[in-house]
């Protein structure tokens, strides 16, 4: 027990119950880490149950702080789902660096506030270098802008903001959109299928509504068609609109799909247009020497959008954004306040990150990264890289070695999708045409069945996505923990589910063919 600790009279804890209660949330941590292995991915437990385990009347007096401490592991981890786990493969999440644990406590133990230097001179530092060493790993223009955000959504906000001020005829930063001089709606282009989410929530947040967002037809292999998108431009701005932004996927949500570069960065330049790179899910890729070649142009872009909470594994949150002239986000997020500056100037002055951003309270982010960066190096960090990568391809491999299952893309990053499809239903798909949509209706459902049943065991986190319209299975494999044999493992109840689950449903099938209500007859 933390025996000098009273909690109704003390302000805070003494520095020998502090140290006390700190030694033995390391020892929690370190414990939760060595289990980690044998801990079901997801709890299995529904809202209502999770809402019950926390029902209790806000506490009207202290509580012993080694009681408090309990709670962590009787009522928070039964109820947590782990993405630290090697075998949590969903949406695309980064398993936390150790070292990123060990910062995260750092810098809520100094709570300097990095909106602005004066609060946080070393913290500033730290981001403004970090900043730096994470464009020159990508092959950006290291004196770039740029600044950590909660994620790819709020970096993808700033960086389109940033571009529409930049292109606007008008200063919209004093007038807003509601002017006389606005003839059109300012629209983004961004890629018909692999298009993320997040822009049109920026489009939503900057005040251009979802229609402002152009979906671009895309190729075969998922990547935009530049010369789709040069005509869609055209036909937009015959019709009065504003065109501002193209949005290149790099490393796309679904198949890790990378848009062609060069050409956008062309398309953009020729037309005086915003070149945004949306690198939340695999900018990162670009540090490997045998994957470069696919981010060629990526230098050109005029803004970057990089999770280190994805493909860097740091501890959430921490998205970034990169914009190759900081001069431009001070022009989009600048500010004058009193209470912030001081009214008269002084030597102490410093870069103040409110002025490039949308926060004025802002974390220490990046001092997780910093000391990733530090621990692994770039070299370490290429090891873990290429071991996702080679995670993938093997998936790939088994999946198309498989006579139950369907490879939709080739593999590319560390985001790979497939389908569940016993051999028999895809023949008489792509045979008959009058029972194609029947036969895909029913995968759509044992598609999504087995996700849900290898998530509520807890063996894996694995989730469902759409390909053309279609459920699929999705494997995000972003851990740093995950090996070959995870795959393995999780590729086999991922098979035996599909089996068992196909034998249970078949007779729903609702199609005129006895072999195919019957799984095994062909």
């Amino acid at each position: 027990m933390v025996s000098d600790a009273s909690p109704s009279d003390d302000v805070e804890l003494t520095p020998e119950a502090f140290r006390e209660l700190g030694y033995r949330a390391i020892d929690d941590i370190t414990a939760y880490y060595e289990q980690l292995d044998d801990l079901p991915v997801f709890p299995g437990k529904t809202p209502a149950e999770v809402e019950r385990l926390f029902e209790e009347d806000v506490p009207e007096v202290g509580q012993d702080p080694d009681e408090i401490l309990d709670e962590w592991t009787e009522r928070v981890l039964p109820a947590a789902t782990h993405n630290t786990s090697p075998r949590y493969f969903g949406f695309v999440m980064g398993s936390g660096t150790l070292f990123g644990v060990v910062a995260d406590a750092l810098a809520a133990s100094v709570n300097m506030n990095t909106g602005a230097w004066k609060p946080a001179p070393s913290g500033t530092e730290v981001e403004r270098r970090t900043i730096g060493w994470l464009a020159e790993m990508i092959g950006y223009d290291p004196d770039c802008g740029g600044l950590f955000t909660s994620g790819g959504s709020m970096a993808n906000v700033t960086a389109i903001l940033a571009g529409l001020r930049e292109t606007a005829a008008y200063d919209t930063k004093v007038r807003g959109l509601q002017t006389d001089e606005r003839e059109g709606r300012h629209t983004i282009y961004v890629a018909d299928h692999e298009g993320h989410s997040s822009v049109y929530r920026a489009a939503e947040l900057l005040g251009l509504g979802r229609d402002a967002v152009r979906l671009v037809p895309s190729h075969d292999d998922f990547t935009m068609d530049a010369t789709a998108l040069e005509r869609l431009l055209d036909e937009d701005r015959a019709r009065g609109d504003e065109p501002f932004c193209v949005v290149a996927q790099v490393g796309s949500i679904n198949v890790g799909a990378i848009d062609p570069l060069e050409a956008i960065a062309d398309v953009c330049e020729e037309r005086d247009l915003w070149f945004h790179a949306d690198g939340a899910c695999g900018a990162v890729g670009a540090i490997l020497p045998e994957k470069r070649a696919q981010y060629r142009g990526l230098e050109r872009a005029d803004s970057i959008t990089l999770d280190p909470h994805k493909w860097l594994y740091v501890p959430y949150e921490c998205g970034c954004v990169l914009v190759r002239d900081q001069e431009l986000l001070g022009k989009a997020f600048g500010m004058d306040a009193a209470y912030l500056e001081g009214t008269l100037p002084t030597e102490y002055e410093g870069l103040d990150y409110y002025e490039l951003g949308p926060q004025m309270s802002r974390g220490f982010r990046a001092l997780k990264v910093w000391m990733s960066l530090k621990y692994f190096g770039v070299k370490g960090y290429r090891t873990l890289l290429r071991r996702n990568v080679a995670c993938v391809e093997h998936l790939d491999d088994l999946v198309r070695d498989a006579t139950d299952f369907e490879a939709l893309h080739e593999p590319n990053l560390y985001i790979y999708s497939f389908r569940y499809a016993p051999e028999d239903l895809r023949r008489a798909r792509d045979r008959d045409a009058a029972v194609a949509d029947a036969v895909d209706d029913y995968l759509d459902v044992l598609n999504q069945r087995i996700a849900d049943e290898i998530r509520e065991r807890g063996d894996a986190f694995v989730m469902t996505t759409a390909i053309r319209d279609r459920t699929v299975l999705r494997l995000s494999i972003c851990s740093h923990r995950t090996t070959r044999n995870d795959v393995d493992a999780v590729f086999e109840t991922l098979s035996e589910i599909g089996d068992h689950e196909d034998r249970s449903r078949r007779d729903s099938l609702d199609v005129d063919d006895p072999d195919l209500t019957d799984p095994g007859s062909g």
